[in-house]
């Protein structure tokens, strides 16, 4: 029986690239670099925002990526000051989140972005209490695919593994949910293709978010 529903943020909720590609771009202009496309992020973004910062380097001719340490803080500072810039939700993502909470099956969030800006997001496009838990990347959290977000969440909520859905749209959800021994839902109206889904052994894929609640067992 499943009782919790755990969902990766960016590219599986909402449309984020534009908000990553924002304080990112910012960075690589102060140190005099050519911006980057929004449509590179789909790549770019996935693990993290230091990770985002350094591909985004090395594409803009930093081949060693020489402007990370000094560039990350103030990216970061960036992000949270406008981490909803252009976010969008998905279509019917909110009416199946809100399916889930009628049947009474816990809902949470667990991302790479930074907390505090994986909070704003969620809490601007849902407002605040909808999720049961909101966990972002911090000191104590390290970022997917390592699993222990999953296991914060599972202990919050006082279930077992078996009991739980992870949905994501990229390898490194689906590297999550295999080492935190979960389900792995992949999703493939996201930021990656199918394909990648399917190599990183993604034990069911959906293609529309009104096949959550199925998944949940609601009819």
């Amino acid at each position: 029986m499943i009782k919790a529903c755990i969902f990766d943020l960016d590219g599986t909720l909402a449309r984020t690239q534009e908000s990553i590609a924002r304080p990112v771009n910012m960075t690589l202009s102060h140190f005099g670099l050519p911006e980057q496309p929004v449509e590179a992020f789909n790549y770019f973004a996935g693990d993290g925002i230091r990770n985002a910062l350094k591909r985004a380097l090395i594409a803009s001719g930093d081949t060693n990526a020489s402007h990370l340490d000094e560039g990350l803080p103030m990216c970061r500072r960036w992000m949270q000051e406008d981490p909803c810039y252009h976010v969008q939700l998905y279509d019917n993502i909110a009416e199946s989140l809100k399916a889930l909470k009628e049947h009474k099956i816990r809902i949470a969030v667990f991302s790479n972005k930074p907390h505090l800006s994986a909070v704003s997001v969620v809490e601007t496009l849902f407002g605040k209490d909808f999720f049961d838990h909101i966990q972002g990347q911090t000191d104590r959290i390290p970022i997917k695919p390592d699993p222990e977000g999953v296991y914060e969440i599972l202990g919050v909520f006082g279930i077992e593994k078996n009991e739980c859905l992870y949905f994501g749209d990229t390898d490194t959800d689906m590297l999550t949910a295999h080492n935190a021994g979960v389900t792995a839902v992949g999703v493939s109206w996201g930021f990656r293709p199918r394909s990648e889904l399917e190599e990183y052994s993604a034990d069911i894929i959906i293609d529309d978010p009104v096949q959550i609640p199925a998944l949940a067992g609601i009819k």
